[in-house]
């Protein structure tokens, strides 16, 4: 009897030694900031998800605990739970314990262990219960499982009431959705009248269904996920084979080079070599010459240099008179000491001159240079004073003047008049995603019309001024700019206004970040012209400014770069650079190759296309400017 009510208090203790995510007893309890206690290994797979924040955030009560640099190891072990769970395993006998003690039967009072399961009465019944269910013709209808079955998990029982400890008799089959428990309904009445009360049965199932479907998706997730890293390395593969091709062509470069080195070389070579042999040429012929003039001295010196000449006859003295003559004429021949150092001296003169150093460079990779160029320059039908990206490779372009309208202008050239709305002397334009046409009239408001040209809506823009400029963001918002302190945005559908951003300097042209960050333009008739970034809030970082005589027009990529064109009208040039952000402020990043472009007029206005490609424009002129990068 003892060890009965042992077993059971064990068993009624260890529901509170249960975590609350694997669902066992705990092993190393482990416990956060908010006092909640789970499983160490249990806190260690769910950490696993959130690797890039150094926080938990509490599974029950979403609170947040913070993370050291060891994580969930640093966390402190709950010390108390941990000697109630040694209790617990030391009076069932081990870990695994409470798993081996049979059910006890919950159809009758004496508690003896289950041999069978009856999912009409939804009770474990003992061999006596079962008697009755197998022989009286009121339970010949009930459905019996063998226990064995349920406890190796072959077959599922569905769930099973735990009675309330308070009222004896009920069941819990309510879930206190407020306070996390299971109850009875004497419970809901008396302490959670006022509490979100669910059946329990439908919400394990709803739950059970949940997770099902969460099973699925991550069964899903991980196989695009899968097949993502098969396409990643997919990919990598190709750029182990881009690499090597830029290697391969690199190193044939460098073996065209250096055969038309080795050429070169053996060119040189030659001719040095043809320049000695030339050298050693005149060189010998002096040299021989001299030899020559030794022989005839000496010849002659022999004839004339005889012991005999007193007794030499008439004509004998006669020939020996010439020799000396001759002999004489010979010496005093003047010796040539100039030639061979002259020809010294030419030779001394010859040099190598080494070839422009550009002549051995191999090349470089593209994309190593950064530079802009342009790729179509189109003449405007009239003077532009509005423009917006129509698609990646197109613009919409707003006149004034009398050739009042809007063009689409693409990359080739292509125009298109915008006929679906009425020309009505507009003063800017965007386009919503869904294509939907914002225009400004110059007055206190913008008219929204669809692709066939219905008006939709109208914008009673916010503040005073004739000057309304419009974009839209990533998040498809629209951006008012009116050349006062101020930017205005509006939902989609032009209705709401959802900020008022509060600017530093009078603001003509507006773009906007994907992360929200607004970027201003004061450029055109404001002196200084400058470029500033502002959060929602009117934060602003450090202004770009420009110098007198200079406009400063930004604009906005789909990669949150920001690219300024410098308009020196004194000049009559263009420089545009290209900037990150850092926070609200920007870094300069690349001041781009100057461009031939025409200033005209000193309103400008800069779009972002797509990340490569960009449009400029001015006055009567547009340019297509691609991005190397």
């Amino acid at each position: 009897m003892a060890e009965k009510i042992e077993i059971e208090k064990a068993s009624s203790s260890s529901q509170n030694l249960v975590c609350p995510l694997c669902l066992d007893i705990f092993d190393e309890p482990t416990i956060l900031t908010c006092g909640h206690t789970f499983c160490r290994k249990c806190l260690k797979k769910y950490d696993l998800t959130h690797q890039d924040i150094d926080h938990m955030v509490c599974p029950l009560c979403r609170e947040i605990t913070k993370l050291s640099a060891n994580r969930v190891d640093d966390l402190r072990l709950n010390v108390s739970i941990n000697g109630c769970v040694d209790d617990y395993h030391a009076k069932c006998g081990g870990m695994n314990a409470v798993l081996e003690l049979r059910p006890k039967c919950t159809a009758c009072k004496l508690q003896q262990d289950a041999v069978s399961f009856c999912r009409t009465c939804n009770n474990y019944i003992c061999d006596r219960c079962l008697q009755p269910h197998q022989y009286m013709t009121m339970f010949e209808d009930h459905e019996i499982v063998s226990v064995e079955d349920v406890i190796e998990g072959k077959v599922s029982i569905g769930h099973l009431f735990e009675k309330c400890s308070i009222h004896k008799q009920e069941n819990k089959d309510m879930f206190c959705d407020d306070c996390k428990v299971r109850v009875c309904l004497r419970c809901v009445v008396v302490g959670h009248k006022v509490h979100n009360i669910k059946n329990q049965s439908d919400f394990e199932q709803k739950l059970r269904r949940k997770v099902t479907a969460l099973a699925q998706q991550c069964a899903a997730k991980k196989g695009e996920l899968e097949k993502n890293i098969q396409n990643i390395e997919e990919q990598r593969h190709e750029v182990h084979t881009a690499m090597q091709k830029l290697l391969d062509d690199v190193s044939q470069a460098y073996s065209i080079k250096v055969k038309e080195l080795e050429g070169h070389l053996q060119d040189l070579i030659e001719q040095i070599n043809e320049l000695r042999r030339s050298f050693e040429d005149d060189l010998n012929i002096l040299k021989s010459k001299d030899r020559q003039r030794i022989k005839s001295i000496c010849s002659s010196i022999t004839l004339v240099d005889n012991d005999r000449l007193c007794h030499l006859e008439t004509d004998s003295l006669s020939a020996h008179n010439l020799l000396c003559d001759e002999l004489e004429a010979m010496l005093k021949e003047v010796t040539d000491r100039t030639t061979a150092e002259v020809i010294a001296k030419k030779a001394q003169e010859k040099s190598f001159n080494p070839a422009d150093k550009s002549c051995l460079d191999l090349g470089s990779i593209s994309g190593s240079d950064p530079k802009l160029e342009i790729m179509k320059c189109i003449d405007l039908r009239e003077r532009m004073i509005g423009m917006t990206a129509y698609t990646h490779t197109s613009v919409a372009i707003v006149y004034g003047n009398n050739a009042r309208g809007i063009d689409i202008i693409d990359i080739a050239g292509g125009t298109e008049r915008y006929t679906n709305i009425p020309h009505e002397g507009y003063k800017d334009i965007a386009i919503l995603r869904d294509r939907t046409l914002c225009v400004s009239t110059g007055s206190t408001e913008a008219h929204m019309y669809s692709p066939d040209g219905s008006r939709k809506a109208t914008i009673n823009v916010s503040g005073t001024g004739n000057d309304h400029i419009l974009n839209i963001s990533p998040s498809n918002e629209i951006l008012i700019a009116n050349g006062a302190n101020k930017v205005y945005i509006y939902d989609p559908t032009g209705s709401t206004l959802k900020h008022t951003v509060p600017t530093k300097h009078r603001t003509r042209q507006v773009s906007s970040t994907r992360s929200g960050l607004i970027v201003t333009s004061s450029c055109y008739f404001i002196n200084p012209s400058v470029v500033t970034v502002y959060d929602r809030d009117g934060n602003a970082g450090e202004s770009l400014q420009a110098p007198k005589y200079v406009n400063l027009y930004a604009t906005v990529d789909e990669q949150d770069r920001v690219y300024v064109a410098s308009a020196d009208w004194k000049n009559r040039k263009v420089v545009i650079r290209l900037y990150d952000l850092d926070g609200l402020n920007l870094r300069e990043r690349v001041e781009f190759n100057a461009l031939d472009m025409t200033l005209d007029y000193i309103l400008c206005y800069l779009v972002s296309l797509s990340p490569d490609l960009f449009a400029f424009a001015c006055y009567k002129k547009l340019y297509f400017i691609k991005v190397l990068l």
